[in-house]
C-alpha cells in the first residue's frame, strides 16, 4: 500500500489508469513469452521423436500430440485418402486458426502502448491546470522552487506513460515476429508432411 500510495502522490488522477496498463502489459509479456516458448520447445522435442521413430506417420495418428507441428501432421493423416488440395485446404483454415492463437493478446498491446503516451500526457495537463490554479488562488510570490516542484510532478505522468508504452510497443512486434517465424515452420512442415503423402520421398516432417 506504500508503494501504491508514493505512485498516486507522484501521478495524480493517471495512476490507477496508468498502474492498469502497466499490469496488463506485463501479464501479456510473461503469458504470450511462455506460450510461444513452450510451443517452439516443445514443437522442436516431438520433431526430434519423430525422426528417431524413422517418420513413422501412422504413429502421429494414434498418438496425442501436443505439438502444433505434430497436430498438424495428424490432421492430414486423417485426410490421407483425401486429394492433395482438400488436404492442403484444410491445413490452410488449421493455419488461420493456429495464427489467431499465436497472435492472441498482441493487439491488446498495442493498444496499451497507444494508449498510455496519452494517458501521461493527460496527466501532464491536469497537473499543469491544477498548479497554475493553486498559484492563482494563492497570495504568496511564485518562486522558481514551487514552479520545479509542480512542473516535476506533472512531467512524472508523461514518462510513466512512455516507460509503459514503450516495452508494450516493442512486445507486440517482437511475439509477431516470432509467432509469425513459428508459423512459417509449421507451414513448410505441413506442406512436407503433404507431400510425403502424396508419394514424393521429401524426407517427411523434418526440416
Amino acid at each position: 500500500m506504500t508503494l501504491l500510495h508514493q505512485l498516486h502522490q507522484q501521478l495524480g488522477l493517471m495512476s490507477w489508469p496508468l498502474i492498469i496498463c502497466s499490469v496488463i502489459t506485463l501479464a501479456v509479456w510473461l503469458e504470450r513469452g511462455l506460450t510461444l516458448l513452450w510451443v517452439s520447445s516443445r514443437g522442436e522435442q516431438e520433431k526430434k521423436q519423430l525422426r528417431l521413430a524413422g517418420n513413422n506417420f501412422s504413429s502421429v495418428e494414434l498418438d496425442n500430440p501436443h505439438s502444433l507441428i505434430l497436430q498438424g501432421c495428424r490432421l492430414l493423416v486423417q485426410h490421407k485418402d483425401c486429394d492433395k488440395a482438400t488436404r492442403e485446404d484444410l491445413a490452410g483454415i488449421w493455419l488461420q486458426q493456429q495464427r489467431r492463437k499465436l497472435h492472441s493478446g498482441l493487439r491488446v498491446l498495442t493498444l496499451v502502448g497507444v494508449i498510455s503516451p496519452l494517458l501521461g500526457l493527460l496527466g501532464t495537463v491536469l497537473g499543469l491546470i491544477s498548479m497554475f490554479a493553486s498559484i492563482g488562488e494563492s497570495g504568496n510570490p511564485v518562486t522558481p522552487a514551487l514552479l520545479a516542484d509542480g512542473l516535476g510532478l506533472a512531467m512524472s505522468t508523461t514518462a510513466a506513460g512512455l516507460m509503459i508504452a514503450l516495452p508494450a510497443i516493442a512486445g507486440a512486434q517482437l511475439f509477431g515476429l516470432w509467432a509469425d517465424r513459428l508459423l512459417d515452420k509449421l507451414t513448410h512442415e505441413l506442406n512436407q508432411c503433404n507431400l510425403h503423402l502424396d508419394g514424393v520421398a521429401l524426407g517427411g516432417c523434418t526440416s
